[in-house]
């Protein structure tokens, strides 16, 4: 006896075909993101300041924009956050500038817990999206959109 096709269901769809479910290189790039800010610090660290944290995440998120919609969401997230982060530690140093030095008394010690936060925040940005989940930054502007 056959089973016409209408009761037929077809077999429920793979976990990466869901929608909304990123792919593994979807999570990889993602990941790198995050973390490609750690590494943009470090090679201008000792030459330029640190100033190349939003580099990695400039670059990815512009080649993979178009093609990964996780990656573009996290890429930006990145981003924001790096440029939020540049901007904090510039502002500090304007006001260490306009107040001949006085400002250091405050500017240290904020430069230092900006430093740590920025690290542990990547740090939990990355391991998040490595696991698909589209993280948030607590503290960002969204310049890009």
């Amino acid at each position: 006896m056959s089973v016409p096709p209408e009761s037929v269901t077809p077999p429920p769809p793979s976990d990466s075909a869901q929608a909304g479910v990123p792919s593994a290189e979807e999570r990889q790039w993602a990941m790198f993101a995050h973390l490609s800010a750690l590494l943009g610090a470090l090679l201008t660290g000792v030459l330029g300041g640190g100033w190349g944290c939003f580099i990695g995440p400039l670059v990815i998120w512009l080649l993979k924009k178009d093609t990964m919609p996780f990656v573009n969401d996290q890429g930006k997230e990145a981003l924001n956050f790096n440029i939020t982060v540049a901007i904090m530690a510039v502002a500090l140093l304007l006001l260490s500038i306009m107040t001949l030095g006085i400002g250091l008394i405050i500017a240290i010690p904020l430069w230092v817990i900006i430093g740590v936060a920025w690290l542990v925040f990547t740090i939990i940005a990355a391991i998040k999206a490595n696991e698909g989940e589209r993280y948030r930054y607590p503290f960002a502007l969204r310049l890009i959109k």
